[in-house]
């Protein structure tokens, strides 16, 4: 009866109080082109050694996320999405794990109480801004990692590369060190061995 109980209370996220903040038409059309582009493709590479160290990559998280994500093909569509939304923006891809982690526990319906939604708890407000205003959309797996991503790269872009203050802003937490340190030190989770 207690399992019963707990699964009716809504798990709220971290997410912070994210900033709506205007943006040149410029950005907006860059954004909205990078969030519009189809769903990902098959990883393809030229070399042997790339495709390797991406498989080893695939089986190592794989095997760290099964407790949170039990069912094997969610699981593994899940990583080849985050890999390949993270390299399109730019970003490591064990960052973004680490930050789905402090935002959202890996929950794809997590809603915080700021109103931010999916994996990367996107704020309703970008779908506005940058997409169809279809805020439905961020519980979508794929959709809801590209938003993430493409706004955590537009954020380390006004940062000038600052990473720090980049997740602060993606957090609403600019400045402040709690957030952007509790990501660092989840990032170091989905670290492959070697890896710094």
């Amino acid at each position: 009866m207690a399992v019963v109980s707990l699964l009716a209370v809504p798990l709220l996220a971290r997410a912070g109080a994210q900033v709506e903040e205007p943006l040149a038409d410029s950005i907006r059309s860059a954004l909205s082109a990078s969030i519009a582009q189809a769903a990902p493709p098959r990883p393809r590479f030229d070399q042997v050694d790339a495709r390797m160290a991406y498989l080893r990559w695939l089986g190592t998280m794989s095997e760290r996320l099964k407790s949170r994500k039990t069912e094997t093909q969610i699981r593994i569509e899940f990583l080849e999405t985050v890999w390949y939304e993270a390299k399109r923006a730019g970003l490591e891809p064990s960052l973004v794990l680490g930050l789905v982690q402090v935002e959202s526990g890996f929950r794809k319906y997590a809603i915080s109480t700021a109103g931010a939604r999916g994996y990367m708890q996107v704020m309703p407000f970008w779908t506005k801004q940058i997409g169809d205003g279809d805020a439905a959309r961020l519980f979508h797996m794929q959709s809801n990692l590209r938003f993430g991503c493409v706004i955590l790269r537009h954020y380390l872009d006004i940062e000038k590369g600052d990473m720090f203050l980049a997740l602060g802003r993606y957090n609403g937490s600019r400045g402040r060190p709690e957030y952007p340190r509790a990501v660092f030190a989840a990032r170091k989770q989905w670290l492959l061995p070697g890896e710094a």
